[in-house]
């Protein structure tokens, strides 16, 4: 039986507007919320790409230029029980 560790990652909720395009990325990284302000702030200043990986290793590329907001907040935790509806 394998049992997940009990760790005090942090984990940030990501969400980036793109310009010319309706649709929105979200996605959680395993990054902390400051990494993740930096590297956006880095990509904008120099106008390169911003490279994120996501909490399952993949990576979201997005260009600099197409960036129309980026909103970074804490990840919840996962909750696990029962409600009555």
């Amino acid at each position: 039986m394998t049992t997940k560790k009990n760790t005090s990652e942090s984990r940030a909720e990501v969400r980036i507007g793109i310009s010319d395009s309706n649709q929105e990325l979200n996605f959680e990284t395993s990054s902390d919320v400051a990494a993740v302000q930096d590297l956006v702030s880095a990509a904008l200043e120099k106008g390169t790409t911003l490279v994120l990986t996501d909490s399952r290793g993949r990576q979201v590329i997005v260009a600099a230029n197409k960036i129309s907001f980026v909103e970074v907040g804490e990840s919840a935790k996962s909750r696990v029980g029962f409600t009555t509806i």
